[in-house]
């Protein structure tokens, strides 16, 4: 399992109660200034913040530390060996969440058809099927077991990548995660999900509810905030700058020493144009206080050949490091993940195979292919 640099943190006297308290005046006072665009072009208006972050540890060590460098924010924001530990987040596996291509035995001969059916393409299925065919007949493998094993095994190393894990290793705290995809995609039950495993790993999480034209969108973060036991920032109304939403999100999370911001986005516009205009401002409101170092693509498993089509229009307006794969468990189709790697030269990074909160996993290439090849 991957391992991770995080905030180095001691025991805290505040109770769970009080942290909690203070993370609600956060986001109420935040997003009374957070309606209109400007506000995140103009640092000075974000000072009703002023007051819930006045108690927060950064802040009173930021007078001492500041007496000496020459750019108090910038050294402070630093990170030093002593602040960092590397961690491991909790082991999670796809278990039995993937569907097998095959219901009863592997027939080598109606692979390709198989293959083509499950979304793999017509290209990839016709190379795959004529690879296994040579393999098995090098090694004389004849046998059900035996067919599965070479396709497992081809379909794992076809997989695998060297940049399949978070972006989560440089120790420029915060880290800040934007998850775009289509509305339904499963972005925010994502968010969610994520925000639990690394609470779970003890990372602290600060969410952001930048979808802000649709109520509901932000109630159903609200929702999985909570069951994550992570602060979320919400916007005042319905239809604010989700600029504001995301710069708040971002500065909540320096002044609470939080370890990673995850930012919800907007998967409805009327245009590509729309699209590039609402995440560049985003992006550039974000990075005026921290580097971006994950934008997720959320695609839908079940979605099948239209996910291709998704995915291209995002990843032309996006500059998406990682593609998330939710519902491989409600579909036979699970070739598609294979096809939008290998078609958009990204790494599946992590997948989801439930509904559940703890229904969602790095990506591991050898227990997916195991997955699609069993015997059901």
């Amino acid at each position: 399992m991957f391992k991770f640099l995080k905030r180095l943190r001691g025991e805290k006297d505040t109770p769970v109660e009080a942290q909690a308290v203070e993370q609600e005046v956060v986001a109420e006072t935040v997003f009374e200034v957070a309606v209109d665009a400007p506000v995140v072009e103009e640092h000075t208006q974000l000072e009703p913040v002023a007051e819930p972050v006045a108690v927060t540890p950064t802040v009173v060590k930021q007078a001492p530390i500041a007496v000496p460098v020459e750019e108090p924010p910038v050294a402070e924001k630093a990170p030093a060996p002593v602040e960092l530990e590397a961690v491991e987040l909790p082991k999670r596996s796809l278990g039995s969440g993937v569907r097998s291509l095959f219901g009863d035995v592997v027939d080598v001969d109606e692979l390709e058809d198989i293959l083509i059916l499950a979304d793999f393409g017509v290209e990839t299925a016709e190379e795959i099927a004529a690879q296994v065919k040579k393999e098995a007949s090098r090694q004389g493998a004849t046998t059900d077991a035996e067919l599965r094993l070479l396709l497992k095994d081809l379909l794992t190393e076809r997989l695998e990548r060297k940049d399949s894990s978070l972006n989560l290793e440089d120790g420029k705290l915060p880290y800040v995660f934007l998850a775009v995809g289509v509305n339904g995609a499963g972005k925010t039950t994502t968010i969610g999900k994520l925000a639990r495993w690394l609470k779970d790993g003890q990372w602290e999480v600060v969410l952001g509810a930048a979808d802000t034209y649709r109520a509901a969108a932000v109630d159903q973060l609200a929702t999985w905030a909570e069951r994550a036991e992570s602060p979320i920032i919400r916007p005042a109304k319905e239809g604010a700058d989700p600029a504001a939403v995301a710069y708040q999100t971002v500065e909540m999370a320096i002044n609470t020493e939080a370890d990673i911001a995850i930012i919800d986005t907007a998967g409805r516009l009327q245009n590509k144009k729309d699209l590039m205009d609402e995440l560049g401002k985003i992006r550039r409101a974000v990075e005026k206080q921290a580097k971006i170092s994950e934008v997720l693509l959320v695609i839908d498993a079940t979605n099948g050949q239209n996910a291709m089509s998704q995915a291209k229009a995002f990843t032309e307006v996006a500059d998406v490091t990682g593609i998330v794969m939710t519902k491989l468990d409600g579909t036979a189709k699970g070739g598609i993940l294979y096809a939008l790697q290998k078609e958009l030269n990204l790494p599946i990074k992590l997948v989801g195979v439930g509904e559940q909160i703890n229904d969602f996993a790095f990506f591991s290439p050898e227990e997916f292919a195991k997955g699609l090849v069993a015997k059901k």
